[in-house]
């Protein structure tokens, strides 16, 4: 069975939703929970994601607030919990300050895409091992082989592999480069490959994770969030067409 991992944004619709949206995921049917912490310039990020970051913060939305949050919860959430976001409000928040919050709010990894891969063996590897929390690195379509097995080596958890050269969400992604993914397939990945941007429906997901690990669901999901008035049940549903 192929995982699916669900990502949203915290902080949306409404600042104390996180944990009913944890809990959702969970109770849907996914395989792991990825929680993005929001930013003000989401660079890798298109632009329904960029809009519900920008919803969050005017909610109020901290990394504060989600520590909280998931503190709240972390004695009922079995699957894996994984943070997503950018370096910079790590480092304001203090990167071992944020390490030692992770570990005690039940979260099980980190995807920071911004970090290098250098700064990361230098500065930050060791406090990562320190407080038991996995790091995910991307790779893409451009990414060359040697590179690939070399963040891979870094990375665990699992190796994100962005389906294209494009932000999340982009209509123009293409979504199954043949090429890209046999030689992720083929190559020697410690790691499961989990491929990312531009998945929205269960023909969507099986189609690329047919030589992968799994797939992860971000912006149909936080589509749902932003747009749904009935958003609970929508979402539920959603999450059921792709495990079904």
């Amino acid at each position: 069975m192929k995982k699916l991992n669900i990502y949203f944004t915290a902080g949306v619709p409404q600042l104390e939703d996180t944990a009913d949206i944890i809990q959702l995921i969970q109770d849907s049917g996914a395989d792991m929970i990825e929680i993005g912490m929001p930013y003000s310039d989401p660079v890798a990020d298109g632009p329904v994601i960029q809009k519900a970051h920008e919803q969050a913060l005017q909610n109020g939305m901290t990394i504060e607030k989600l520590f909280s949050q998931l503190k709240t919860i972390k004695d009922t959430i079995r699957i894996p919990v994984i943070l997503m976001g950018y370096i910079n409000p790590v480092l304001s928040f203090g990167f071992e300050r944020f390490c030692q919050e992770c570990s005690e709010s039940g979260v099980s990894g980190l995807i920071l895409p911004d970090l290098p891969p250098i700064e990361f063996e230098k500065n930050y590897q060791q406090i990562l091992q320190k407080y038991h929390l996995n790091f995910t690195f991307l790779v893409t379509p451009e990414t060359s082989d040697e590179r690939i097995v070399y963040l891979d080596s870094l990375s665990s958890g699992f190796l994100y592999a962005v389906s294209s050269s494009s932000t999340t969400g982009n209509d123009n992604a293409v979504l199954k480069n043949e090429n890209y993914l046999n030689r992720l397939a083929t190559l020697p990945l410690k790691n499961p490959v989990m491929i990312g941007f531009g998945i929205k429906s269960k023909n969507d997901f099986e189609n690329v994770t047919e030589k992968a690990d799994g797939g992860i669901i971000g912006t149909a999901f936080v589509n749902i969030l932003l747009q749904d008035k009935d958003w609970r049940k929508s979402a539920i549903d959603f999450i059921h067409s792709i495990k079904a």
